[in-house]
């Protein structure tokens, strides 16, 4: 079976021309599904462009003769909840909603859910609601035990 790696630098140029960028690649089950998930340039993504990056993706790899054994392709968004693997990624969203995990407690708390609203050098400044109330919170990137975007409710 072709490494990651190997199957990456295949499948890049293809992402790049259709705008779109790779946000994971992985072999599911007994390595019989690799699953791409894309993302366009501004995060978002949607089930045409997926349909349409699928088709192509799907001509590359068929060329590709180490990949000799049967196998699923799923090309897919990567979710509405997905883990932030890049924290650059939070600065080119608009007050991108998440839940964070700390390393160290901050206000005696570990978790937040809340609006990231500034990002400057490594400072991250978040709303989350406590109760009725609306507090503020200001932490180092470095602090970051596990971030993904969350759903409002």
């Amino acid at each position: 079976m072709e490494s990651l790696d190997t199957i990456k630098e295949r499948i890049i140029p293809v992402l790049e021309a259709c705008d779109v960028r790779l946000y994971e690649l992985k072999w599911l089950g007994n390595e019989s599904t690799l699953q791409i998930a894309i993302t366009k340039q501004d995060g978002t993504m949607d089930l045409d462009t997926c349909a349409e990056v699928s088709e192509k993706l799907s001509e590359a790899l068929d060329q590709c003769e180490s990949l000799n054994t049967a196998y699923t392709l799923e090309v897919c968004s990567p979710g509405a909840e997905r883990e932030i693997h890049d924290l650059n990624e939070l600065k080119t969203m608009t007050n991108p909603y998440v839940f964070v995990r700390l390393k160290h407690p901050v206000r005696k708390l570990m978790e937040f859910k809340g609006e990231i609203v500034s990002y400057e050098d490594t400072l991250i400044k978040l709303n989350y609601r406590d109760k009725a109330a609306v507090r503020t919170i200001e932490f180092d990137d470095s602090e970051i035990e596990f971030i993904r975007l969350a759903v409002r409710i």
